[in-house]
């Protein structure tokens, strides 16, 4: 059951990154289109783009442990045995998994604190804090990913 919750809302969070990536791409164009041709910028597209991005990276790192995408380095790896494998990697998981976990309860603490200050960007005057908030649902949700990777990994000790 938490797998297919965690596998649906990684689905979700990449629909959502994959959107963003490609408003930024075209509005990355758009904006040097205009710079080129008519020498008339628009005016926030960068930060319009740091705001995407805000979004897109932590949801693509959510989809990422998801798919699980994370460099394992095999010419080391493949050298242990099975059960000093899988107990390295309950202990990498579980190091990640609360390390994400930090990072989503520090972003939903700052999210919080940036509401309460009222801090808006320089040129359009958009509030931070909704940009905020993204991150700390995207690493809440790869905590609950490398929760039940865990789960897994544990299970799998248990058959060794």
């Amino acid at each position: 059951m938490l797998e297919t919750i965690s596998k649906r809302l990684s689905q979700g969070l990449i629909i959502v990154g994959a959107t963003m990536l490609a408003l930024m791409m075209f509005l990355t164009a758009a904006d040097v289109c205009l710079r080129y041709f008519f020498n008339r910028p628009l005016a926030g597209a960068f930060e319009l783009v740091g705001y995407m991005m805000a979004i897109f990276v932590p949801f693509s790192i959510a989809y990422c442990y998801q798919q699980r995408g994370h460099i394992v380095v095999d010419l080391f790896m493949d050298r242990f045995r099975k059960k000093t494998r899988v107990m390295l990697d309950i202990m990498t998981l579980f190091i990640t998994m609360v390390f994400t976990f930090l990072i989503a309860w520090q972003n939903l603490l700052y999210f919080f604190e940036v509401k309460a200050t009222g801090l808006t960007s320089s040129v359009l005057l958009i509030p931070e804090y909704p940009f905020i908030l993204p991150a700390a649902l995207a690493f809440g949700v790869s905590t609950l990913i490398l929760l039940v990777r865990l789960i897994e990994s544990l299970s799998e000790v248990k058959k060794l």
